[in-house]
């Protein structure tokens, strides 16, 4: 097994850090790595956002189901699907009837922004920095829109934040994951039997997650804030 496979098998999320500063120089890398990633048509329509105002974190780990772990992080990004800039360059080129961005513009530079994360994920663990994803950013999108300062056509996607892994971190042990058979299937999608459900999760546990992600409070929240967020963006303001 090569090393970058060891990095992609071996990754975790590390919500506990040391109390060691990200360089300059390494943030660089990691957001040069991120830049680097794949973009559709060469056009990188996503925006990376650079958590370094302290006072910022502090509300980040409030608003984003309330995690101090936020706040402790030594780098904070925040990845936005980004069609404002397109939009205004349309229009400086003196683009006419120019339409709102659409849905199908929002799943596109979506899929752009995710992965220039995941690639400053793995760039981080390449280099001993731990992450963890921040799905919550997608909530409170009215208080979002405010203290990033986000304008028409902008939508906060996803967070991560980094940090060097404590010992016990490191140590921890990885979560597991579903059988291949449960997740790869070959040329057609195929339903899976009820047998496999089961056997991909006893019913408690399933009902403990629906309870937990589908029906929760905070889970309301990000039905209730992705809609303002798509209203942000399908905006020709």
């Amino acid at each position: 097994m090569n090393e970058t496979i060891q990095v992609l098998m071996n990754r975790k999320s590390v919500r506990v850090f040391e109390d060691k500063e990200i360089s300059p120089e390494i943030k660089d890398i990691i957001l040069a790595a991120a830049m680097r990633a794949p973009t559709g048509g060469n056009c990188m329509p996503y925006s990376i956002i650079d958590v370094t105002d302290q006072s910022i974190k502090d509300k980040l780990a409030e608003t984003c189901d309330h995690q101090p772990f936020i706040a402790q992080a030594k780098m904070v990004l925040i990845f936005c699907a980004d069609y404002h800039r397109w939009y205004r360059k349309f229009k400086m080129a003196g683009c006419e009837n120019i339409p709102a961005p659409e849905l199908s513009n929002m799943v596109l530079a979506t899929e752009d922004a995710v992965i220039a994360a995941h690639t400053a994920c793995i760039a981080a663990e390449s280099l001993g920095i731990g992450s963890c994803y921040i799905g919550d950013i997608v909530e409170n999108f009215e208080i979002h829109k405010e203290l990033l300062n986000l304008p028409p056509q902008v939508a906060p996607l996803c967070m991560l934040v980094f940090g060097y892994p404590t010992q016990q971190q490191k140590e921890r042990k990885q979560t597991t994951r579903f059988a291949k058979s449960s997740i790869v299937f070959e040329n057609r999608y195929r339903e899976l039997s009820e047998e496999e459900l089961l056997e991909m999760m006893p019913n408690d546990r399933t009902k403990a997650f629906y309870n937990r992600k589908y029906v929760s409070d905070f889970a309301q929240e990000m039905v209730r804030s992705t809609k303002e967020i798509y209203k942000n963006w399908n905006s020709k303001e």
